[in-house]
Order: C-alpha cells, then sequence, then structure tokens
C-alpha cells in the first residue's frame, strides 16, 4: 500500500517525473497532429456557438419585448382577441410564442395567453398555456397554478382544482398570497366531498397565518365543518 500512495503523488514531490509526463504529451501530440487540430476546432465551434446563441436570443428578446408592449396593452383594455392574434401591424400573444420560444418574453405570453383564454371561458385552452408557462418569480408561478386550478373549478373537477391550489400554496409560501390559496384548496375539497382535507387547509390558515385577513373566515369555516361531521 505504501508503494501505491507514493506512487500517486510522484508527480506532485518530483519536477523531473513532471516534465517526462509533459514530454511524453507533446510527444503524443506530434504524433497525431490531425487529432489535436480536431480537438481544437471542435472546442472553438462549441465556445463560439455558445457565445453566438446568446447573443442571437439576446437580440430575439429585444424583438419579442417590443412586439409584447403592443399585445399587453391591448389585454389590459380587455381586448382579448387583438391581444392574442393581433392587430395586423402588432404581434399578439400566440404569434409571439411561435415566433420567439426560447425568449423570456414568449414564457411570459404564455401566461398572458392563458390567462386571456380563462376569461373567454376556454378552459381548455388556458390551462394547456398556462402549464407551458414557468417562472422562478415569487408570486407568479404560484399564481399560474392557481388559476389553473380555477379551469378545473369552472369545470366541476374538484379534486384537479384542489391540486392545483396546493401546489400554489406549497410555491414559495408567504403571508401575502398563500392563504387565499389554501382557502380556495379548502372549498375546493369541500366541493369534493373531501371534508378533512378541507379542515387541513383551513387549520394551516389558522395556525400558520393568523395574521391574514383570511383568518376568521378559515376559523368560520372550519367550525361549520366540525359541527356537521
Amino acid at each position: 500500500m505504501a508503494k501505491k500512495v507514493e506512487h500517486k503523488h510522484e508527480l506532485l514531490e518530483n519536477p523531473e517525473a513532471l516534465a517526462d509526463k509533459l514530454q511524453g504529451a507533446e510527444t503524443w501530440a506530434e504524433r497525431h497532429p490531425k487529432t489535436v487540430i480536431g480537438v481544437s476546432v471542435l472546442i472553438a465551434l462549441i465556445v463560439g456557438g455558445y457565445f453566438g446563441f446568446q447573443y442571437f436570443k439576446n437580440s430575439k428578446e429585444a424583438d419579442a419585448q417590443r412586439e409584447m408592449f403592443q399585445a399587453v396593452y391591448y389585454f389590459e383594455a380587455d381586448s382579448l382577441d387583438l391581444a392574442l392574434n393581433g392587430d395586423g401591424n402588432n404581434l399578439g400573444f400566440i404569434d409571439i410564442i411561435d415566433e420567439y420560444g426560447i425568449t423570456d418574453a414568449a414564457k411570459l405570453a404564455n401566461y398572458y395567453a392563458g390567462v386571456a383564454y380563462l376569461k373567454q371561458g376556454k378552459f381548455e385552452v388556458a390551462r394547456l398555456y398556462l402549464e407551458d408557462f414557468s417562472s422562478n418569480d415569487l408570486l407568479v408561478q404560484a399564481r399560474a397554478y392557481s388559476l389553473i386550478g380555477d379551469t378545473y373549478m369552472e369545470e366541476g373537477k374538484y379534486e384537479d382544482a384542489a391540486k392545483y391550489y396546493d401546489k400554489a400554496a406549497d410555491y414559495k409560501p408567504n403571508k401575502f398570497f398563500t392563504p387565499t390559496y389554501l382557502m380556495k384548496a379548502a372549498l375546493a375539497y369541500e366541493k369534493a366531498n373531501q371534508n378533512d382535507k378541507a379542515k387541513d387547509a383551513y387549520d394551516k390558515v389558522i395556525s400558520e397565518y393568523w395574521e391574514s385577513s383570511e383568518y376568521q373566515n378559515a376559523r368560520k369555516f372550519k367550525a361549520r365543518l366540525d359541527s356537521n361531521s
């Protein structure tokens, strides 16, 4: 065992051994010039491709952000068809998603499109876009989960709705919005005749978010369920 340990550290402790290894590497490179050149070209292509893609993505991002401005304006004016499909001169959210799919703006366009379709009562289509949206943002991702829950509630699919309200509540919990998602989950569970799970959601609001505006309702609704059980 001792000999192996000495051999393991030989290159660190013996400059001559290190020189021999380097000389051997140089000799190998001299004997295989095509391989060395090929590897060097491959590395150059990978590095160049990465920076080229970043430049391309940044330029696309700027274009997408410009297109988003008018679409968001129509959305906020409740002109949902124009927001989704454009006005002939400016792109709507759907075309922004198709043409600028690699950009952050296109990801956000999925969120807006989902909300627009939800407002139009097109719940299944709304889900498709909301499910394609992803963000690390504290608020928007949880909101997207909650909206998916809303689409299921509108369709009377209460267990599915509760699942997404729970996802919203569990995503980066905070005192501002989490209690609302828990209350929505509790309502969905009640409608699904799963009162024990509804009580658990109310309990969480009561015990963890007692400073929230939902606290009193959580106590009242839980008491109602307890009296009926």
